[in-house]
């Protein structure tokens, strides 16, 4: 099991930062949060973007995902929401990066057309996906959180650059057990996130293994060489512990679990 964590648990640190507390605490990647208010965004000069590159690779780690926040089936013209995810796979290209996240972001409309809306966006885009060696990623998320859900518009787009993200926690509060998820998703699975909560009502973060979220049912169903992700939500939620003095005891945790699922 290859692990990363998302620097949405460390908001606002500067890359070097990020960098050293993975590589000290043995996480071989990292999901980078790419919004105007981090180190790393799609605004990012030539000469920043390499000199994060260079940062990763002195160190030995690799940037897994640009996680943006394109909404692929929200309401009005497929203009800007393309042209915001060409610019978030061109990020991910300048910096080696695996993927691209994106939300499904359909809500408040009828489920066929928030479907139909984003495969017709997502299949637009995969041609230059591809050019540019990186995959998009649909989380399981807001409107489609369920694996059904999100395998329902991977699988009609049909082209393998456009896959899914498994947040373990929204396929949870949908209802569809890990078993269930995994069988619909793994054929277009990128990698899965994982985190803990107290309760559906109380989604403020908990170090891993101390909440309710069925974290070895799923880390259960994983080929051993899959990327885990940890999604620590230390930006939404201030008051939670700081996530740099949970690193060692969460990886040595997923390595136990997921060791334990086989």
């Amino acid at each position: 099991m290859k692990l990363a964590f998302s620097t949405l648990g460390v908001p606002g640190m500067p890359v070097a930062d990020v960098v050293r507390l993975a590589a000290g605490h043995g996480y071989q990647g990292v999901e980078l949060r790419a919004h105007p208010e981090e180190p790393v965004h799609p605004g990012l000069s030539a000469p920043e973007r390499a000199a994060v590159v260079q940062e990763f690779k002195d160190n030995g780690i690799e940037i897994l995902t640009v996680a943006g926040y394109v909404r692929a089936a929200a309401e009005g013209d497929d203009a800007p929401v393309l042209a915001e995810l060409a610019e978030l796979v061109d990020l991910a290209h300048d910096l080696g990066a695996q993927n691209v996240r994106v939300f499904p972001g359909g809500g408040g409309q009828d489920p066929a057309v928030a479907d139909a809306t984003a495969a017709r966006r997502l299949a637009a885009a995969a041609p230059h996906a591809a050019d540019q060696d990186v995959r998009i990623l649909l989380e399981t998320h807001d409107s489609h959180r369920s694996g059904v859900d999100v395998a329902r518009v991977v699988g009609t787009v049909g082209h393998g650059q456009v896959g899914a993200l498994w947040d373990i926690m929204h396929t949870w509060l949908s209802g569809e057990e890990p078993p269930a998820s995994h069988a619909v998703l793994a054929p277009h699975l990128g990698y899965v996130q994982v985190k803990d909560i107290a309760s559906a009502e109380n989604t403020e973060p908990l170090p891993l293994g101390t909440g309710v979220l069925p974290l070895e049912a799923c880390l259960s169903t994983l080929d051993p060489d899959s990327w885990v992700c940890w999604e620590y939500e230390k930006r939404w939620h201030p008051d939670a512990a700081e996530l740099p003095g949970l690193l060692a005891a969460g990886r040595e945790y997923l390595l136990r679990v997921g060791a334990a699922g086989r």
